[in-house]
């Protein structure tokens, strides 16, 4: 985890830097702004690593809106590293075909500033739809046919949520029309494939975030497998947080619901970055289960789906890409995932990979929704 941190932390600080010195350049005639443009980048390029390096030590207040300020900071900095990389590849080219008319020259520091604002303001105005998105759930509803075998259950309506990433920004207000929307399904058991909560659980007390998910309603349970975020905060308190919730984690292992389907739950496949261990292999799972009962996998990072296939499982859920969650994160989760998001069947066994009801940092959507999973099986012989 050193390592993936190093790289991360890096890449993180040249990349404000390169945009830091852009726009410092862009005012380089503005002597008065110039102090201000440095207090405010220093606040929202350190905000968000403040909080998770100060957690204990920061005024419950002053660590909620630095994550708030640094959260939204990734998407402007995404967006503005972007833009300032066309630009300067445009300028590049321009040297060469000249097909930039020189009147954008005459007063060349006016036309970087106005330009500026112009990026200034299409961007904010990007992040507020992407923030409106994130909180207008989205309900993805499908019937899929499962082989009854021995079950004796004629249909089973499922409820799935992935990627929640409780915070204080994803917060108890967020969470509690999640949980009426999910409620409101009538599900007969609600299914949580990883990454439920994002945060040291003594801040998710302290805040109360987390207290709605006791008001999940589901004839046969709720149940969740880790994610890699649970593992970051702390896998162990994370499991047992939940657990006050009547969430059952399934943590490479398996239930036999009433003789009609298995359920099982993979840990994270990062499990071992934080430990020792690796997870368990799918077939020593398994490898007592009567494979004559309909199985349904929680398995959060959806890598290697023909493990479920090989395995024969019935149903895979799974989450953790958020497809990218605003563009152009999808285009680099589509040539990572066999499935970014979306549903897919392999032979006898049917995936769906969401895209997440929650937000990882940023709170912000664009090309992707908060989603709900509904999942209406029908079970035939």
């Amino acid at each position: 985890m050193v390592i993936f941190f190093s790289i991360f932390f890096t890449i993180y600080f040249a990349i404000n830097y390169y945009v830091f010195i852009r726009g410092w350049q862009t005012i380089s005639n503005l002597h008065l702004l110039k102090p201000i443009y440095l207090v405010i980048f220093l606040i929202v390029s350190t905000a968000y690593i403040a909080t998770k390096f100060l957690t204990t030590k920061l005024p419950s207040w002053l660590y909620d809106a630095l994550l708030w300020i640094g959260s939204f900071w990734f998407t402007f900095l995404i967006y503005f590293f972007i833009s300032v990389l066309i630009l300067d590849f445009v300028r590049l080219l321009n040297l060469w075909l000249h097909f930039i008319p020189g009147s954008f020259y005459s007063n060349y520091e006016l036309t970087k500033q106005v330009t500026a604002l112009i990026l200034v303001v299409i961007i904010t105005g990007l992040v507020i739809y992407g923030f409106i998105n994130t909180r207008t759930l989205s309900v993805f509803k499908k019937e899929i046919t499962i082989s009854k075998k021995s079950s004796k259950l004629n249909e089973l309506n499922i409820v799935a949520a992935s990627d929640f990433h409780l915070t204080p920004v994803n917060d108890g207000k967020l969470l509690k029309k999640i949980v009426k929307q999910i409620n409101d399904l009538k599900p007969d058991i609600i299914l949580l494939p990883g990454d439920i909560i994002d945060d040291k659980v003594e801040i998710l007390k302290e805040r109360n975030i987390c207290n709605e998910l006791k008001n999940l309603k589901a004839k046969y349970g709720i149940y969740a497998s880790t994610g890699n975020h649970e593992y970051i905060n702390g896998v162990e308190e994370s499991v047992k947080y939940l657990k006050e919730f009547n969430i059952k984690v399934l943590r490479d292992s398996l239930i036999n619901i009433d003789n009609n389907f298995y359920l099982i739950g993979r840990e994270d496949r990062e499990k071992d970055r934080f430990t020792k261990d690796k997870r368990k292999e799918l077939s020593s799972i398994l490898k007592n289960a009567d494979m004559n009962i309909p199985k349904i996998l929680l398995d959060h990072t959806p890598f290697k789906l023909q493990e479920a296939e090989e395995n024969k499982i019935d149903l895979q859920l799974s989450g953790h890409t958020h497809h990218g969650q605003f563009f152009p994160g999808n285009l680099f989760t589509k040539l990572i995932y066999e499935v970014s998001w979306g549903y897919l069947k392999k032979n006898y066994t049917h995936y769906y990979v969401s895209c997440g009801v929650g937000t990882w940092g940023p709170p912000v959507r664009i090309g992707s929704v908060s989603e709900i999973v509904n999942l209406q099986i029908k079970f035939i012989d």
